[in-house]
């Protein structure tokens, strides 16, 4: 009988490893050209990459036991009382014509921007769990998508921000690459979105603070406080970050994830002023506070880079932490309200114009929430 449970133990951690390393959504790592090149960087050694500030990502039995607690005492707020009702985002796309710049948040950080002529998608996530096990996961808040891959127009590009599963979806990107040009990836994802299909001349790849230059646009890849990493044992073995979109006009901030720093006010002295930020506001807890900000320092990043537009994303699609689905935005708009900072609150699916001083701010998420009492 023991050498039965052996047997089955060392069966299933083998099950597990081949399934880790065999799996397609899990991607691929980096090859040996590509870790003596990084070692070059400032930001990479011994085959991973660097934060400029520290964080501290190392679980202590401490940690482990309050995150066992907050775990096992749920916020009655973790997920809506029912599914959410959306926007239909299927409809109504600019013209390459129309120079209107418009923003369709899709939920979690998932963005549609449309901007002179192009049409920009930002971490695509279309399944219904950020998970690399289709069954395994909380579900998305709401039944589908404000607009399928099918019912998309043509993608001028594809930006990401870091390979976690909640912002690179492979069945999403394996989908997408028929209707898209380019794919600007940090450091280190074009492995996994190639070994996906995705053909290498689609894809651009990115270092902090490198800029790309398209037509009317620019793009630069900037950086954020986080780390990444897909499998079992890769931890930062990609580059993460978040990217600024400007036009002739107009320019969009999006932070990507990551702990609050100083690499904000950088941002905001080089590239700001921004009509908006996209800014990420939620799966935060006090254990993992170097690497997801807090409601209140959300908005103080928001101060530093120099936009007093807040799109918060990062929430309002799944529960992947242990506070009230409802906690992000609520703390959100009342820190940015005393700091006399605007926030646009567009339910999932509703887009808003950059160029119009109209933008959605009704408190829309309140009727999904049980009433405290």
């Amino acid at each position: 009988m023991l050498f039965l449970i052996l047997l089955f133990i060392v069966l299933f951690v083998f099950g597990i490893i081949a399934f880790v390393n065999l799996a397609p959504q899990f991607g691929a790592g980096l090859s040996s050209e590509q870790k003596i090149a990084y070692e070059k960087l400032a930001h990479f050694s011994k085959g991973k990459f660097l934060n400029k500030e520290a964080v501290d990502m190392k679980f202590s039995w401490e940690k482990m036991g309050k995150m066992m607690k907050a775990m096992s005492n749920a916020d009655p707020n973790s997920k809506p009382m029912e599914k959410l009702k959306i926007q239909d985002a299927s409809k109504g796309f600019l013209s390459p014509e129309d120079t209107t710049t418009r923003i369709t948040w899709l939920g979690h950080s998932t963005v549609l921007i449309e901007i002179e002529g192009r049409k920009l998608l930002i971490d695509p996530v279309f399944g219904q769990r950020t998970s690399p096990i289709s069954f395994i996961g909380g579900k998305r808040f709401y039944e589908d998508m404000p607009v399928s891959i099918d019912n998309l127009p043509h993608i001028d590009a594809i930006f990401i921000s870091h390979d976690h599963y909640d912002h690179l979806d492979y069945k999403a990107i394996q989908s997408l690459t028929k209707i898209t040009d380019r794919f600007y990836v940090p450091l280190g994802i074009g492995n996994h979105i190639q070994s996906w299909g995705v053909p290498k001349e689609k894809i651009i790849t990115a270092d902090w603070w490198d800029e790309f230059n398209w037509d009317e646009l620019k793009f630069v890849f900037i950086p954020s406080r986080h780390f990444s990493g897909r499998g079992l044992n890769n931890r930062f073995s990609t580059l993460w970050g978040g990217w600024i979109f400007a036009g002739s006009k107009k320019k969009i901030f999006y932070s990507g994830d990551g702990g609050y720093g100083s690499h904000f006010k950088k941002i905001g002295e080089q590239y700001g002023p921004f009509d908006i930020g996209l800014m990420e506001c939620g799966q935060y807890n006090e254990n993992w506070s170097d690497v997801h900000m807090m409601p209140e320092e959300t908005v103080q990043a928001a101060i530093d880079v120099k936009t007093d537009l807040i799109l918060p994303v990062h929430w309002g699609a799944f529960t992947l932490a242990p506070h009230s689905w409802i906690d992000p935005i609520e703390r959100i708009t009342a820190k940015a309200k005393e700091m006399n900072i605007r926030v646009a609150s567009p339910e999932i699916g509703q887009s808003l114009i950059l160029e119009s001083l109209d933008y959605p701010h009704n408190a829309w998420w309140r009727q999904y929430a049980l009433k405290e009492k």
